[in-house]
């Protein structure tokens, strides 16, 4: 799992996320991987994702859908895993029974973020995460942050939806899978 980006974003849910945040959240949340996990595809068709901030009972969650096949379920897992790689310093992955845990250690900016991390569902109806997150130093004037997302199918996606649509709090409807395209172009 590419619980990397949350920390940065658990604190930022504090206040609305641009989109760009909101899109790295998602990758974080639907990259519940790794190559040396045998990690279960999410089921193809359109799902809904809350975010939320556990350390705050008044925040409300950030509500984001997503229309996904296979091939853009294993992009976003993929790009996620490159980021984790690019920032940390550990990232220990394991099976614990039914659950996918996930301790890393990764540099921010000049903060070290130290996360653990428990993913559990059947990825096939719903899956849920909940990540722990230390900042050394305090980011932003936090010390410590939580995050939980949790996922469900709703069915197929909607009429006039391509794998990779994900529609935003705000209605935005913003394309995975045609933003890496324009950014590998770029390169």
């Amino acid at each position: 799992m590419t619980t990397t980006l949350l920390p940065e974003l658990t604190m930022s849910l504090r206040k609305p996320l641009p989109a760009a945040a909101l899109l790295l959240l998602l990758f974080a949340a639907c990259a519940a991987g790794a190559a040396n996990l045998d990690y279960p595809p999410r089921k193809p068709g359109l799902w809904e994702m809350s975010m939320a901030q556990g350390d705050d009972p008044q925040a409300q969650p950030h509500v984001v859908q997503q229309c996904i096949d296979a091939k853009s379920d294993v992009a976003m897992r993929e790009m996620g895993q490159g980021a984790s790689r690019d920032a940390c310093s550990k990232q220990d992955m394991r099976k614990d029974g039914d659950k996918i845990v996930v301790d890393s250690v990764c540099k921010m900016g000049a903060t070290t973020l130290t996360s653990h991390s428990e993913i559990s569902g059947d990825f096939s109806s719903s899956y849920r995460m909940e990540s722990h997150t230390t900042y050394e130093p305090p980011m932003a004037g936090r010390a410590k942050g939580t995050a939980i997302v949790q996922a469900k199918w709703l069915g197929p996606c909607k009429a006039g939806q391509k794998p990779g649509d994900m529609v935003m709090p705000n209605g935005q409807t913003m394309n995975f899978m045609d933003m890496q395209s324009m950014q590998k172009k770029k390169k």
